[in-house]
């Protein structure tokens, strides 16, 4: 059965479990798949991550104590959320996981309400969609800063 179990902010399923306990992240992990294998925050570096992990609402997705998976909510919790760094590990995908996150973050107590949500993404539409993100509705309004992070050389 797919029974999901949340208790003092973990969501247990299939062995799995989320939980948005800081202190359970494996760090080195977390930042390896960013600045290695993703292709949004390579070049990141160690102290930038702290402090982004510091100042957002997280959630690790864990197996047999292993941390398989990470989403990050950088929210004020009361009108907007950008939804970044999420990850599942290539050897647990295809099980459902990030969908599972998903559902575990949109339904988190402490974003129930919020007037807007964003993300970006380049490969994930499909997973997205399913949780009611869509194009800008209004891009002619937005506007950003974009500042890459410096790539070390062979990681390009």
């Amino acid at each position: 059965m797919n029974k999901v179990i949340m208790n003092d902010e973990v969501f247990i399923k299939k062995g799995f479990f989320i939980s948005t306990d800081n202190s359970l992240l494996d760090f080195d992990n977390v930042y390896r798949y960013l600045n290695e294998d993703s292709y949004w925050a390579k070049g990141i570096t160690k102290e930038k991550l702290l402090r982004a992990i510091d100042n957002s609402l997280c959630f690790g997705v864990y197996h047999d104590k292993k941390q398989i998976g990470f989403a990050r909510l950088i929210t004020d919790k009361a009108t907007f959320a950008y939804l970044a760094d999420v990850f599942i590990l290539d050897a647990y995908r295809s099980q459902g996981l990030s969908k599972w996150l998903m559902q575990t973050i949109m339904s988190h107590p402490e974003v129930q309400g919020l007037r807007r949500w964003v993300l970006a993404t380049a490969d994930a539409h499909g997973l997205y969609k399913q949780f009611g993100f869509g194009p800008l509705a209004k891009p002619d309004r937005w506007m950003d800063i974009f500042t890459p992070y410096p790539v070390p050389e062979g990681q390009e």
